[in-house]
């Protein structure tokens, strides 16, 4: 079993992301036009929806494997020297900061479709 699939967080979180992905996707494509119009717009934006779901998913997934290596590296560092605890906790956050940057692309691909 790859080294991925054993973090449970990283599973929980992709599909987690992928379902709010989905259900906004459904939410913009129902709103678009009204009850006639919706399949029409749905078949117009589709590639645009589906770039912002694939910016999402694969910047939180990158996200949680960037996260599990610097957390542990961190962790590790932390026994031995406490005093790094600042450096670490920034690390952390710069890998996190990759899945904040698919979010803002997805939400710009939305606002575009």
């Amino acid at each position: 079993m790859s080294v991925w699939f054993k973090r449970g967080v990283l599973t929980v979180t992709s599909v987690i992301v992928l379902l709010a992905v989905t259900l906004l996707i459904v939410a913009v494509s129902g709103t678009a036009a009204g009850a006639e119009g919706a399949a029409r717009a749905a078949e117009a934006n589709w590639a645009a929806l589906l770039g912002a779901a694939i910016a999402v998913a694969g910047s939180c997934i990158g996200a949680g494997v960037a996260v599990a290596y610097t957390g542990a590296a961190a962790l590790a560092a932390l026994s031995e020297r406490p005093e790094l605890f600042g450096r670490a906790i920034v690390i952390v956050g710069l890998a996190e900061g990759i899945a904040i940057y698919g979010l803002v692309v997805g939400i710009i691909l939305i606002g575009r479709a």
